[in-house]
């Protein structure tokens, strides 16, 4: 059982102490990770032996094969693993003795040696000196089956990391497309900037948030379900192209793509429209997918996704009016009611924005390549600008690949007035009981009376992109710490200790 092998191993650390081996040192001077000997020396032929190399690299053990006398031993960084060859006459008795009964996997090593090619063609370092540098109380999982229950892999993430090398490549990938999203962005003229997370007014989004309290005014305050509106008095201010790459957080349900707690970048760009726009996101995405890959087509669940610019362009009025017969802008409450009665969608707040939120729910899906949906109805766009050839209208699209919103760009509302009565809309709407709508924002009104330039602006979901490029069926298994069921951790120790006596 874990629980008993934990107990063993805190008494293995009194014996270490004893035998004068302390098994938590300060500090291993590394001289090479796995990186470096593998670039170094992972050319030489089988059989070959470079005894005049010196190798100083440190890992943790994922593998032990006792051969008596002598053991090969795998460890593993960042970066990936090497195989570790040690032998009682080389080391002497003390040294292979101490390897033989404290070292075990999941310990943390530091060894010197030099390079040699196995018979098999296997890199490996023939270990003169080993040292330990961490004893790991925990038992690994299985090598093969490893952690399977989805709740324990969220929870421990880090052991979900330590045992599956596809975990580990996944959240490197991740974070590769957010340090290339950044290079994008630097390279086009934006500056990379912080808004608050603590908003006093809920706005830049139709979501409900996160309440807390600030103590020191005595007053509720909101995790910011959007940066939108900080940004935009930057753009007031003097700025003239922003970005900030940066956690929002919804009170809304979980599912494969919706989390509570999710990143997001969010860019203006001053004198420009939803044109603009367009064009910029579609070099923004063919430039992250192009570094990754070497190409703009990717497979994602079995689904060929080509993100080559140009993107199809499609109306909100026009698609939903192609799939469903409903037309947004002329016909009735009523009729919409009824289609949507129809189609077993009937929202419970059956105002005309929710009326054609729940149409669009229903065609959503049978958008599968990168298409950018435009012209979004003013009633449903409470920050966008109207369109300069249909007032019914405004000038939004959204970047949609295989049902999944990526997306919300607008050329921006900076008419004061107009932002003002549409605010008032939202007031009514959330005093009428819909949670989601925005909240009067006195100040942004105020920052745009001082004068808000011709604007675009856009924010773009980096959990959801990611789980494109790593082919990952639930935004969960992109992020490195997702919302879970909390549980407690007596709970989850006896948990491991029932799995245990089952195995």
């Amino acid at each position: 059982m874990s629980s008993n092998i934990r107990d063993q191993k805190i008494k293995e650390l009194d014996i270490l102490r004893e035998k004068g081996l302390e098994p938590y040192p300060h500090k291993f001077d590394r001289k090479q990770n796995t990186r470096n000997i593998l670039e170094a020396f992972g050319s030489m032929d089988s059989g070959e032996i470079r005894e005049n190399e010196q190798i100083k690299t440190a890992g943790r053990v994922m593998a032990i094969r006792d051969h008596g006398k002598s053991a090969f031993f795998e460890i593993s960084d960042f970066y990936g693993s090497v195989q570790g060859y040690i032998r009682k006459s080389e080391v002497g008795q003390d040294a292979f003795d101490m390897f033989k009964e404290h070292i075990s996997t999941g310990d943390f090593v530091g060894i010197e040696g030099f390079p040699f090619k196995s018979k098999t063609g296997e890199l490996s370092v023939y270990t003169k000196k080993i040292q330990l540098l961490t004893k790991a109380l925990r038992p690994m999982p299985e090598k093969w089956h490893g952690l399977k229950d989805k709740e324990v892999i969220y929870r421990q993430r880090y052991v979900d990391l330590i045992a599956n090398k596809d975990s580990m490549q996944r959240f490197k990938t991740r974070f590769e497309v957010i340090r290339l999203i950044r290079e994008f962005m630097h390279k086009n003229g934006f500056v990379e900037v912080e808004t608050p997370m603590l908003h006093y007014t809920l706005g830049g989004a139709s979501a409900r948030p996160f309440v807390t309290h600030m103590n020191t005014y005595d007053i509720d305050m909101y995790m910011r379900i959007a940066p939108e509106l900080y940004l935009k008095r930057l753009i007031v201010g003097g700025f003239d192209r922003v970005f900030e790459i940066n956690k929002n957080f919804r009170n809304e349900g979980v599912s494969y793509k919706h989390s509570p707690e999710f990143t997001m970048m969010e860019f203006y760009q001053s004198y420009a429209d939803y044109y603009d726009l367009m064009k910029l996101t579609e070099e923004l995405f063919g430039y992250v997918v192009n570094a990754l890959f070497g190409q703009y087509e990717i497979e994602y669940q079995g689904q060929k996704i080509d993100f080559k610019p140009p993107w199809s362009k499609v109306t909100m009025q026009g698609f939903i009016k192609d799939h469903l017969g409903a037309d947004i802008l002329n016909d009735s409450d009523e009729m919409l009611l009824q289609i949507l009665k129809k189609h077993h969608n009937e929202p419970q707040i059956k105002d005309r924005s929710h009326l054609i939120d729940g149409l669009w729910d229903l065609v959503e899906d049978l958008i599968i390549q990168p298409t950018f949906v435009m012209d979004h109805p003013v009633v449903i766009s409470p920050l966008a600008k109207k369109h300069r050839a249909d007032p019914r209208v405004t000038e939004r699209f959204e970047p949609i690949i295989m049902g999944r919103e990526m997306g919300n760009a607008f050329t921006e509302l900076n008419d004061p007035i107009d932002q003002r009565e549409r605010f008032e809309k939202q007031v009514a709407m959330r005093d009428s009981g819909d949670e989601e709508a925005q909240m009067m924002d006195h100040d942004f009104i105020r920052a745009l009376e001082y004068g808000l330039p011709p604007t675009g602006g856009e924010g773009i979901g980096i959990d959801r992109l990611v789980m494109f490029l790593t082919n990952a069926a639930s935004i969960r298994d992109v992020i490195p710490f997702p919302m879970v069921k909390p549980s407690s951790l007596e709970e989850e120790y006896s948990e491991e200790t029932e799995q245990d006596e089952m195995r």
